[in-house]
């Protein structure tokens, strides 16, 4: 029976294991995203979001805890330096999962695993406002509608709009006797044609 065995196994000793996860999380840390297995890829997320937990406090002891995991000097500076100011916020879940199908040669099951704050393409520069939850929401729009009706007969008394008619027509008056010019030409091109003929 399989009872409380946590750990995924990846069909390898203890030894082979650990050093095979602090590679991936090395990699993952230094290219900020890897294509590997799903399997490899659900083990390397449990093994390396405590990581980054820890690397939110730069601590000496924290540094030597994470030293231990990655065995990778350089990972761990930039693990410190640069993954955690850019997660300081987030609460947890600073990896994604992005299945990619099948694998040509033996049909295995490929993902991609990156950091979430370091994908460009889903990264927002305004924060997502909270939707509240309402059941009298309706009201407040009549309000609003309201509230913008108001302000139209505001612009009315303050003399926004006869301004613009008398815009209009003053266009309208400055391009009547062009127009007439216009009508008075042909009508002495008419009367020439018809002269000559």
């Amino acid at each position: 029976m399989r009872h409380g065995k946590k750990t995924i196994n990846l069909g390898r000793k203890s030894a082979h294991r650990k050093s095979m996860l602090a590679n991936m999380a090395c990699s993952l840390i230094e290219h900020k995203r890897i294509n590997t297995t799903s399997t490899k890829a659900k083990a390397l997320k449990r093994f390396i979001e405590p990581i980054i937990t820890k690397s939110k406090s730069d601590t000496t002891h924290n540094r030597r805890l994470s030293f231990s995991l990655l065995r990778d000097k350089e990972a761990v500076s930039e693990l410190f330096r640069e993954i955690a100011s850019k997660v300081g916020d987030r609460p947890g879940g600073y990896t994604r999962i992005i299945k990619l199908g099948n694998r040509l040669g033996d049909n295995a099951d490929m993902s991609m695993i990156e950091l979430v704050d370091f994908n460009e393409v889903y990264k927002t520069d305004e924060k997502v406002k909270k939707k509240s939850r309402r059941r009298g929401g309706k009201s407040k729009s009549v309000a609003s509608t309201a509230d913008s009706s108001n302000t139209v007969t505001l612009e009315d008394e303050k003399g926004a709009v006869p301004e613009l008619e008398e815009k209009i027509e003053t266009v309208v008056q400055n391009s009547a006797p062009e127009k007439e010019a216009e009508v008075k030409k042909t009508k002495v091109k008419k009367s020439e044609n018809k002269d000559g003929e």
